[in-house]
């Protein structure tokens, strides 16, 4: 068994599947498309979390303003 990754190619045309380990180059572009993935999806829930904050903000101000559960929920 090995410790490096592997991929497999697949052959359409005589239909046969070989499993070949990944270069040195393809294991370091996995690992930098992994650290892409997690920045994107920590930029993504950073930017979820602001709108919900926002989103509390202006409730508690229209609520703040008088406006009932019902009225701010019917501005939605």
């Amino acid at each position: 068994m090995t410790d490096k990754p592997t991929k497999i190619v697949v052959d359409c045309a005589t239909q046969t599947q070989t499993i070949v380990e990944l270069t040195d180059e393809e294991i370091a572009q996995l690992e930098s498309d992994a650290i892409a993935a997690a920045e994107r999806d920590a930029v993504r829930q950073a930017e979820a979390e602001a709108k919900a904050a926002a989103k509390a903000s202006a409730e508690a101000k229209l609520a703040a303003l008088g406006l009932t559960p019902e009225e701010i929920a019917a501005l939605r």
